[in-house]
């Protein structure tokens, strides 16, 4: 899967951007091949904790925060600073 110079490589578990690489867990990938799948749209919050956990009780709404993060984190580090945007209180878009 592509989107703006990203390349996600579902089989291997691997981002892709500029010559650079980093692995990605496998909530990360679900995260971004969700937005990757609607580019310019928003998430919602609620789809993706769904599409992660489907309906465990126990998750809450900061843990899909915190995942968000990490996946942000290794995005800065290949060269993507704001790539996931987030819109408060809806979701994230690309």
């Amino acid at each position: 899967m592509e989107g703006r110079g990203l390349r996600l490589d579902l089989s291997k578990g691997v981002l892709e951007y500029g010559g650079k690489t980093c692995d990605a867990t496998k909530n990360e990938i679900k995260n971004l091949s969700r937005l990757l799948r609607k580019p310019g749209e928003i998430v919602p919050r609620a789809d993706l904790i769904e599409y992660l956990w489907d309906h465990q009780i126990y998750i809450d709404d900061n843990t899909l925060s915190v995942n968000m993060t990490r996946l942000r984190a290794k995005l800065d580090g290949l060269g993507l600073p704001d790539y996931i945007k987030t819109r408060r209180g809806i979701g994230y878009l690309i």
